[in-house]
């Protein structure tokens, strides 16, 4: 029998890599996506491998489309995703309201808004019963 596959966007820091670990120790293989922090998301891999699981660190901006459909190929690797988190945000740089620049407004939107709007549109192409999958 095969284990459930999990995808966790954002799965190397905080919230994300508490689920990607939690996952891992109650039977699921792992794909671990992370923007920058190539260490952290390592050592989530290695949690979860440490449980009995397979897990794999997939870096990718997931503001981008591009990366966030090369992350879910790569997140391919461990069997067929069963199960998808979005747990990928940010805050910008830091300022007031009128002195916030249209960059990191875009930026802020861009993984928080329709990143995720892409992913979940990724992560449905691979579990919706209407494409194949079992669900989800």
């Amino acid at each position: 029998m095969s284990r459930p596959v999990l995808l966790v966007a954002g799965g190397s820091r905080g919230i994300g890599a508490a689920i990607a670990k939690m996952a891992g120790a109650r039977g699921y293989d792992v794909a671990v996506n992370y923007a920058r922090n190539e260490k952290a998301a390592q050592d989530v891999v290695s949690a979860v491998k440490a449980s009995g699981g397979q897990a794999i660190a997939i870096q990718g901006d997931m503001g981008k489309e591009a990366e966030i459909d090369r992350v879910f190929k790569a997140a391919d690797q461990l069997g067929p995703l069963t199960h998808f988190v979005h747990s990928s945000g940010i805050t910008g740089k830091a300022s007031r309201i009128d002195a916030v620049s249209a960059q990191t407004v875009r930026e802020v939107f861009d993984v928080n808004a329709f990143g995720a709007i892409w992913c979940l549109r990724a992560a449905i192409r691979r579990m919706s019963t209407k494409h194949g999958g079992k669900g989800g």
